[in-house]
């Protein structure tokens, strides 16, 4: 009981802590939670149930996946401009080669380099969720899992660090400034603001979460009625549709918040996967996978890049793009800030959640190729 409320209650204490502390703000409450979790499973004398744990895990994920995506608006996909879709298409593409080409330098650094490679291109679409429903839906190791969350956290805030300061001058020595087009709306989207986290919005959270744990159970019953046990892969994939076909409705898409409380499944998720990272079970495996993950983000940055200079993509929308994929939605308002270009909030926020959407169903893709190419 501990152990959950512990999961429970220190994303909301993260939150308040990044809200008032100028140090824990540039941190962020991931960085936190996953701090705090690592914390917990190592502290001497402190027991963390880890078959617990990956059950906190497990629902997370499942929760999260639908009320991320009930804010999707598949319309505005195809109202985005050549250039913002071609940028979100390279975007996807250098991924998925990135993580295969590494994936198969690493092949006999690792047996299970094709489901880190799949793990890693849902992560590099769409985000943590997509990387842990792959991850679940592979069986992939707990401690492989682990390691690879640790690595993102790191690789991650290396790279955004670099997208908050001197990416725009860098990579706009190659690449072509920016012009303002009549799509380049700038819009209010959730995942903005924490102003949804009161007493009014209660109602639409409530009624997207139970729309959320409708449609996990109903994912759960098609499995066991199609293989007759609980076929995670199944289950994830239903719940991505699912999650799409939610957002098609307009009371669901209309609602207000559910995309936060999905952030805050999220912080849950990243707390319970902490506590799975015991310094001594994971020490042996950390380097390799380590190196892996580096590999494949900094793969998948510079073709990109390398892609958007080759079809004359200006540096905004290719810094953008890269920041949806790799981020998701959350960070796209920080880094157009820095970039000076509110015009691209609306469809960077677009592109995000569309690599939500997008990141499970490649990444396991990516993962199942890998494997037959590999035998």
């Amino acid at each position: 009981m501990i152990q959950v409320l512990l999961c429970l209650a220190t994303p909301a204490l993260a939150m308040w802590a990044c809200e008032r502390v100028k140090l824990f703000k540039v941190l962020g409450p991931v960085v936190l939670c996953y701090s705090a979790g690592i914390i917990a499973a190592n502290l001497p004398g402190l027991r963390v149930d880890q078959t617990l744990a990956m059950s906190l895990n497990e629902g997370a994920v499942a929760l999260a996946i639908p009320l991320l995506l009930f804010s999707t608006q598949l319309r505005k996909w195809f109202e985005l401009g050549w250039k913002l879709l071609l940028a979100f298409f390279l975007a996807c593409v250098s991924a998925v080669v990135a993580a295969g080409g590494v994936a198969w330098l690493f092949r006999h650094q690792t047996d299970e380099w094709w489901k880190v490679a799949g793990m890693l291109v849902g992560v590099y679409v769409g985000g943590t969720a997509n990387m842990s429903a792959v991850g679940l839906a592979l069986e992939t190791k707990t401690e492989t899992f682990v390691v690879l969350s640790a690595a993102d956290v790191v690789a991650g805030g290396a790279w955004l660090l670099v997208l908050l300061t001197v990416a725009q001058r860098l990579f706009g020595l190659v690449l072509k400034p920016f012009v303002l087009e009549a799509h380049h709306d700038v819009v209010e989207h959730p995942g903005e603001t924490l102003s949804v986290w009161t007493r009014r919005h209660v109602p639409s959270m409530v009624m997207g979460f139970g729309l959320s744990v409708a449609m996990a159970l109903f994912s759960v019953g098609l499995s066991l009625a199609l293989f007759g046990k609980l076929d995670v892969m199944t289950v994830l994939l239903t719940l991505t549709a699912l999650g799409i076909g939610g957002s098609l409705v307009p009371q669901v898409q209309r609602l207000k918040g559910p995309y936060e409380l999905g952030e805050y499944v999220l912080l849950v998720f990243c707390v319970a996967v902490g506590s799975l990272a015991d310094v001594r079970q994971v020490a042996g495996t950390s380097l390799t996978l380590f190196g892996f993950v580096v590999a494949v983000m900094m793969g998948a940055i510079v073709l990109h890049l390398l892609l958007c200079w080759l079809f004359r993509i200006d540096v905004d929308t290719a810094l953008i793009s890269s920041t949806a994929t790799i981020y998701g939605p959350a960070f796209i308002g920080p880094v157009a800030a820095a970039l000076k270009n509110r015009a691209l909030v609306g469809p960077g926020l677009t592109m995000g959640l569309a690599g939500i959407a997008l990141g499970t169903w490649l990444g396991i893709g990516t993962s199942q190729l890998l494997r037959a190419w590999g035998g």
